[in-house]
């Protein structure tokens, strides 16, 4: 795809039906994730961004860029492309512009990525992305479930 097929821009709240289904497509959401209109609205709210690649022909969402901030780092979720759309060299673009974003912070940029999700790592590292080594990753995502100490 050139780029004068399609634009990457920010996300607005009409979006989120798009961005929903795009992120199921590419198994980077689900509910019990959380990542919700209300979660998107509150990330961006503390200094975070959500870009959006678009078909400019079709105005469908193609892909997606969602980064937060803690004050210390950038983190970069829910980076894909959708399938039908993948191997286009889309993701370079995409990725770029969220660099763009995070370079304008000042602050490091983080991700998590599937240690066999081959193509993402190796787009990662062309981008100076460094393997942090072997941490485990642990999460809570329900309290309720949460056992007493």
């Amino acid at each position: 795809m050139k780029n004068e097929e399609y634009k990457i821009r920010d996300y607005k709240p009409e979006d989120y039906t798009q961005v929903a289904s795009l992120w199921v497509d590419t198994d980077m959401g689900n509910p019990a994730r959380g990542d919700d209109s209300k979660a998107i609205e509150n990330t961006l709210k503390l200094g975070g961004k959500l870009l959006i690649m678009c078909d400019i022909q079709t105005a469908e969402i193609i892909g997606t860029s969602w980064m937060s901030t803690d004050g210390r780092r950038v983190y970069l979720h829910h980076f894909g492309i959708r399938p039908d759309f993948q191997g286009r060299g889309l993701s370079k673009p995409l990725l770029e512009k969220s660099l763009e974003f995070a370079r304008s912070t000042g602050l490091q940029i983080k991700l998590e990525v599937h240690k066999d999700n081959y193509r993402a790592v190796n787009l990662y590292e062309k981008y100076g992305f460094q393997y942090l080594g072997d941490y485990n990753v642990y999460i809570i995502r329900n309290y309720s479930k949460l056992k007493k100490w």
